[in-house]
């Protein structure tokens, strides 16, 4: 199995245990980190893993190889085909960003939290907590003082890292803002010797046409499912 086939799980076991919530046969990241877990493998005993480790949530976001009908009691709140793209050529990555119009590119610190949850609520990227910033490098470009847009790192395994919430406010789309966030944050990844990886909902066109601009190939289609665990 490649490691991406199963990237929570991969995160949470390897790089990123230090923030792991775990239980025998499942784990998760605290939920204002991401509200995401994963097991290895998709069976009951996992689940009841799980339930006993969401104690102060109900649900949490899980990625599967294919679409998925939990054990009884378990529900599924929300789903999606998730495409996974891949970025293997650092040139690629170079010359891509050498194109980009210049701009300040700011490193996103604690402080900066409220404003970046609040993009991501505007936007919709996909999960955002107030200490996601924590799983790794969040770049912004700002505005007349307003954060315009942002992108950074979320998941983490030996030889690759996420790139994630990419979003720019409605009020400065077209400007190149999250090309030029991506180029600088690939550039990065490539020098630490990983390969950037990302996820993007099947239909969303748009971002799939710029990845794919930027070197990302399609790897492979995963599910997405929000699952909650079954009450009292």
């Amino acid at each position: 199995m490649h490691p991406l086939d199963n990237p929570i799980w991969q995160a949470l076991t390897t790089s990123q245990a230090h923030l792991a919530k775990t239980g025998k046969l499942a784990r998760r990241f605290p939920n204002d980190v991401t509200p995401l877990g994963g097991f290895a493998e998709p069976v009951r005993e996992a689940y009841d893993s799980l339930a006993a480790i969401l104690d102060d949530v109900s649900a949490t976001g899980l990625v599967f190889g294919s679409p998925q009908h939990p054990p009884a009691g378990w529900t599924i709140i929300a789903g999606a085909p998730l495409l996974q793209m891949i970025h293997e050529n650092g040139e690629m990555a170079a010359a891509s960003a050498s194109q980009s119009i210049s701009r300040e590119i700011l490193e996103l610190i604690p402080a900066d939290a409220p404003e970046m949850l609040a993009l991501a609520q505007l936007t919709k990227p996909g999960p955002f907590g107030l200490r996601t910033r924590e799983l790794g490098t969040y770049l912004g470009i700002r505005h007349e003082g307003r954060l315009a847009a942002m992108a950074g790192e979320r998941l983490r395994a030996p030889g690759f890292t996420e790139i994630s919430a990419v979003c720019t406010h409605p009020d400065h789309l077209g400007q190149g803002h999250a090309a030029a966030l991506m180029t600088t944050l690939m550039e990065r990844i490539h020098g630490r010797g990983e390969v950037p990886f990302l996820h993007v909902r099947e239909d969303n066109t748009r971002a799939i046409a710029l990845y794919e601009r930027l070197g990302f190939r399609k790897r492979v289609l995963l599910h997405f499912a929000a699952v909650q665990k079954p009450m009292g």
